[in-house]
């Protein structure tokens, strides 16, 4: 059973649903498994508590 986790800043819950879509249809297609076997979990980060380039993505 593949688990997929996807780290990201929050996104709109339609954006989610069509990217659990898209992954699923993936494996299913590179693996020739039942889509039920597939899992995705969405980590959601808040932009205060991420940071690149040496700065906080909420002070961008």
């Amino acid at each position: 059973m593949p688990i997929v986790t996807v780290q990201q800043g929050p996104r709109d819950i339609a954006l989610k649903r069509d990217l659990v879509a898209r992954i699923t249809d993936a494996f299913v297609e590179a693996y020739r498994i039942p889509a039920e076997t597939v899992q995705v979990w969405i980590h959601e980060v808040p932009a205060d508590s991420w940071g690149a380039a040496g700065k906080l993505v909420a002070d961008k």
